[in-house]
């Protein structure tokens, strides 16, 4: 898929166009305890085609200079993008700041659409005229607080992209990711080189990311290695946030997710970042505690890391964690077992009549709490998908169920039925919706 960046000053709506933009993206996970979130990619799915998207902070020019860590990390961005979307208020007249950025993206041979901002009546609209003399060919008006003319957007964005193709290829594909020198090519040679037959090295569809294919107990798998995260030539400061593009391509292609962690250093929020568009995703999880041959006392330590991941990774309690090294190899061989586990469960289907057993027994044992002399009914429960499963609730109203009974349910299908290594989705409908 192509990649698509918004660039700006700040309070011209870049936010705001990315969180239009992005609408038919459902996030697994909503407002989970243990993430901060900080959305800064997406994908926009639009008449069976896609993107990824990327929002930048506001570039702004204070006392006289700019934020040098902000235009570095826009500098990326539009370093990553296929098309840039150079985002003005349609309210306000240009100013040097607008004109810097042209002047940083005359300099690119990248596609650029000026999207003029707040032009939400006619009158406005005829404002769009002034925003030709930044010298771009293409300029488009919206509003996103009302949400005008962003059909018209979609239709230039996705014009020359070709519509999503489904992947018929049955081999398991997982990809290695985390932050930089957690040892992740390391790991990927620990696997490949563990008594395996590398069937074929095919460059990826995505810049820095390796497809390997190799075999495990006969079976065939594919490997993508996203270790390629810094910026070749000149090395950045602090790109972690923005280098996660790249890991987001990996993540879109792959079944299960190995989220690589350096036991030296602990977790990172930059660690639940990466977690958090896994789950988005709705992929497999694998958390790969490595450098495990650094650890002084690896009886004690590794009560100490269960109960660290219990605390820090709170979100994802079901999630499949190995302890190994890739430099020594030791404990290289509970990796794949785990791969293969959260594979089939993110996979799996569940008969109906099970599914309502379970169902109806919870809420036997435990009623629905009542609100404004109203209670939650379940009529039926069925399976609508899978990767991840996915699960469809009839109820009389959707509106009386509280988040901690939902959670409640979906601690008694994982009691009842193996989910470790996926995210479920519990779904609610009324009857007859």
């Amino acid at each position: 898929m192509k990649t698509v960046c918004l660039i700006g000053k700040p309070n011209v709506g870049k936010s705001s166009i990315f969180n239009r933009l992005i609408k038919e993206k459902k996030a697994i996970i909503m407002d989970t305890p243990g993430i901060t979130r900080d959305r800064l990619y997406g994908v926009v799915n639009y008449n069976d085609k896609s993107f990824y998207l990327i929002d930048t902070g506001g570039i702004s020019l204070e006392n006289g200079d700019f934020d040098k860590d902000i235009l570095m990390q826009a500098e990326l961005a539009i370093d990553e993008a296929d098309i840039i979307l150079f985002v003005v208020d349609g309210l306000e007249e240009l100013d040097k700041t607008d004109h810097y950025i042209k002047d940083l993206l005359h300099k690119q041979t990248k596609e650029v659409i000026v999207v003029v901002n707040k032009l939400d009546n006619s009158k406005r609209m005829d404002n769009i005229y002034n925003f030709y003399e930044l010298g771009f060919s293409k300029v488009m008006g919206v509003s996103a607080e009302h949400n005008l003319g962003f059909k018209e957007l979609l239709d230039e964005i996705t014009n020359d992209l070709p519509e999503d193709v489904i992947d018929d290829n049955k081999t398991l594909k997982f990809c290695v990711v985390g932050r930089p020198n957690v040892g992740k090519s390391s790991l990927i040679n620990a696997l490949l080189n563990e008594e395996r037959t590398i069937v074929s090295d095919v460059a990826g569809t995505t810049r820095d990311a390796i497809d390997t294919t190799f075999k495990y107990n006969h079976e065939e798998f594919t490997v993508i290695d996203t270790a390629g995260m810094r910026k070749k030539g000149r090395i950045y400061e602090n790109v972690e946030k923005y280098s996660l593009i790249r890991s987001l391509k990996a993540i879109d292609r792959s079944d299960v997710c190995v989220i690589v962690i350096n036991a030296e250093e602990g977790i990172i929020e930059h660690d639940k970042h990466i977690i958090s568009y896994c789950l988005d995703a709705g992929k497999g999880i694998v958390v790969c505690v490595n450098k495990w041959d650094t650890v002084k006392n690896p009886d004690q330590d590794i009560k100490h890391w269960q109960e660290l991941i219990k605390y820090e990774l709170k979100f994802i309690p079901y999630a499949k964690v190995v302890f190994l090294s890739a430099l020594t190899k030791k404990r290289i061989n509970t990796l794949m077992p785990e791969i293969i586990s959260a594979y089939e469960n993110n996979k799996k289907e569940v008969k109906t009549s099970v599914l309502n057993n379970i169902i109806m027994d919870a809420v036997s044992l435990h009623q629905p709490p009542s609100y404004k002399g109203k209670r939650l009914k379940i009529y039926f429960v069925h399976q609508v998908d899978n990767k991840p499963p996915k699960f469809e609730l009839q109820v009389n109203d959707k509106k009386l169920v509280h988040f901690s009974y939902e959670r409640y349910l979906e601690n008694q299908l994982r009691d009842n039925i193996d989910f470790s290594g996926t995210p479920i989705i519990l779904q609610f409908k009324n009857k007859g919706e």
